[in-house]
């Protein structure tokens, strides 16, 4: 997972995926839009919003869950982080005074990433899902400690929603 952008890009650019004041809020995590790019998703998680909605509940929420195509993903990269390929993961943070911020995932890459690791790509999104919630709850992984702590909430987070920890070796987390 790359790390997100310091700071966050500007979210009066018109690519800025949400703009909603007010959310809904259920168990005190925001509801966040769920918006399905390219259809593909669909076949690789057939349940895919169930399991954003509870992994962006479990972690504190996010304003938006974008599930989109690597093409997508390389030109937001390209934009607004200036690397010039896809990433599994994308994190926006909202604009000062807003809730939520936007997550988005790129389809190639996260299912290449899953058949790689033999994961169940439904587990591969929840998991990047909570590790996007994190990052826009402050969390980050540019330094070891940082990223063992972080890692240390995605797998207590993940345990919760019965995903198995996808940091231990030996494919624990395997269907």
């Amino acid at each position: 997972m790359e790390p997100r952008s310091t700071p966050g890009p500007a979210h009066d650019d018109a690519d800025a995926i949400t703009r909603r004041a007010h959310r809904p809020v259920i168990d005190g995590a925001l509801d966040p839009d769920i918006l399905i790019l390219d259809s593909r998703w669909h076949r690789l998680v057939p349940d895919a919003e169930r399991w954003i909605r509870r992994a962006a509940h479990a972690a504190g929420g996010a304003g938006a869950v974008v599930l989109d195509s690597d093409r997508r993903v390389k030109a937001l990269n390209a934009r607004h982080r200036g690397r010039n390929k896809p990433t599994n993961v994308l994190t926006f943070e909202p604009p000062p005074g807003f809730p939520g911020g936007d997550i988005i995932l790129a389809f190639e890459t996260v299912r290449d990433e899953a058949l790689a690791k033999g994961w169940r790509p439904a587990h591969h999104l929840a998991h990047l899902v909570v590790h996007g919630a994190l990052h826009l709850r402050g969390d980050d992984h540019h330094l070891a400690g940082e990223a063992r702590r972080m890692e240390m909430r995605e797998t207590r987070i993940l345990h919760r929603l019965g995903v198995p920890n996808p940091w231990r070796t030996g494919g624990s987390v395997r269907p």
